[in-house]
């Protein structure tokens, strides 16, 4: 049972059994639609894969590197199925959680990293120090800018985790007082309700967009 109004976003939450499991049982099923040809599914995958492709090597500026794009791709697809899903009664949120968020944004940020450093070194001091830079303001520049890299993936964690968290909240508090409310004031709690999961649905959309272009614009500081 919910013991309190953060248990829904506990993994040993009694009716939230399997909990981790669920995140990536969904593309168990999607694999489903790879054998239908022609497919519906895989129509509009292409077509969606094409625009989200076409967004993302703009971005990158290197035809050297027009792979990478399938790597974001999957990351936006990945949170896009969940977050969504999350939306569902009973259904545990994945992405709310830093553990989950960490290990999609950690990783790939220390890949970009140890590759600048290792095969781009030049260009990765550039970075530090913007032109035009007065000489006596280097040193603060370079801290700055060495602390706004090292903090990005932590900021990309927190900023989807923060953003679907205070959403599932609301309309947890929403839901737990509705008992509480009279006949007449039901119809507008339920209104309000859809509204807010409307709301919900369009950052759970919004939010996966956002953590694939940033780390698509992190990879092409790289490059």
């Amino acid at each position: 049972m919910i013991i309190n109004l953060f248990s829904s976003f506990d993994p040993s939450t009694f009716i939230y059994s399997f909990n981790w499991f669920r995140s990536i049982l969904i593309f168990f099923f999607l694999f489903y639609f790879y054998w239908l040809i022609p497919s519906r599914f895989n129509f509009i995958r292409l077509i969606l894969t094409k625009i989200i492709h076409s967004e993302f090597f703009i971005l990158i500026k290197n035809p050297a590197n027009i792979g990478i794009t399938l790597i974001f791709i999957s990351i936006i697809f990945f949170v896009i199925i969940n977050n969504f899903f999350g939306l569902f009664p009973y259904i545990f949120t994945s992405t709310s959680h830093l553990i989950l968020t960490l290990s999609l944004s950690l990783p790939l940020w220390l890949s970009f990293i140890i590759y600048g450093w290792l095969f781009k070194t030049n260009h990765m001091f550039s970075h530090l120090v913007p032109l035009g830079t007065p000489f006596p303001l280097i040193p603060f520049i370079v801290c700055i800018e060495t602390i706004r890299n090292v903090i990005r993936p932590g900021t990309l964690a927190v900023r989807l985790s923060a953003n679907i968290i205070a959403g599932h909240l609301i309309l947890t508090l929403l839901g737990n007082t509705g008992s509480s409310f009279s006949l007449y004031l039901i119809p507008i709690l339920v209104i309000i309700q859809i509204a807010l999961l409307t709301l919900e649905t369009a950052v759970a959309f919004i939010q996966s967009y956002v953590i694939s272009i940033l780390l698509t614009l992190y990879s092409s500081e790289v490059n």
